[in-house]
């Protein structure tokens, strides 16, 4: 079945399918440089960064922070508590809530990590002007802001 070249999808220019591609190039390649030496997974790693910029969050706040799905942040919260890399305090007002934060030892593989994953970006931006990495990140901002609002108002289906 062939249809006109105006509804055809052509996947390597298919914007998401693009941005996929390269957050899954980019986050595998730099997963493998920690992972092999702390033992951590992206979903993990994610929660960490999150957690250490804003400590004490609930899991349902590290879902919306990462845009991942619940279970994929329950599992890595779990392995990050069996490796002592979070700890968790008793909500105050919700009983059935946790605050996660990082302990010390989270800190640490936190600290170490960052100056590889840094270098990992700036390799990947290597070519690119000031001026040009700063339009990227409005136009990225733009997106994000566009396709967060989907959650309360689908795109229209044509």
């Amino acid at each position: 079945m062939t249809g006109s070249g105006s509804d055809q999808l052509k996947l390597e220019q298919f914007l998401p399918y693009r941005l996929s591609i390269l957050s899954n190039r980019v986050s595998h390649s730099i997963a493998v440089a920690y992972g092999e030496k702390f033992d951590l997974n992206i979903p993990a790693w994610r929660v960490m960064v999150i957690l250490q910029r804003y400590p004490g969050l609930v899991a349902a706040d590290l879902v919306e922070k990462t845009a991942m799905d619940k279970v994929a942040i329950s599992r890595a919260v779990s392995y990050l508590l069996d490796k002592s890399y979070v700890t968790r305090d008793e909500h105050s007002h919700d009983k059935r809530r946790w605050l996660l934060r990082l302990t010390p030892e989270g800190c640490e593989v936190y600290r170490q990590i960052v100056p590889l994953a840094l270098s990992y970006e700036r390799d990947l931006l290597e070519g690119f002007s000031e001026e040009e990495v700063e339009v990227l990140h409005t136009m990225l901002d733009r997106l994000t802001d566009r396709a967060t609002g989907w959650k309360e108002m689908p795109p229209p289906i044509v």
